[in-house]
């Protein structure tokens, strides 16, 4: 009988293949692989932001168009709305 049961088919976290030694360079470098820079016109950033409800009940944040976006990148590069 083997010493631990199914050992063979059990996940192994790989030992890293190099030794970090700039903690604060590698730290930046793991914030900066999700970023995604992006550049809007200025009639966009114009509109980005909502029109005053004439009607009662709360006033909105963010214009259709801003909504638009946020689900477009959402489905496109498959990104949580934050």
């Amino acid at each position: 009988m083997p010493h631990k049961y199914n050992a063979a088919r059990r996940h192994h976290i790989a030992r890293p293949k190099q030794h970090v030694t700039n903690w604060s360079a590698y730290n930046e470098a793991l914030r900066q692989r999700g970023s995604l820079t992006m550049w809007f016109t200025d009639d966009a950033i114009a509109a980005w932001k909502a029109t005053p409800r004439t009607t009662p009940g709360g006033q909105p944040h963010y214009s259709d168009l801003a909504i638009t976006t946020a689900l477009t990148l959402r489905a496109v590069f498959h990104l949580a709305l934050r």
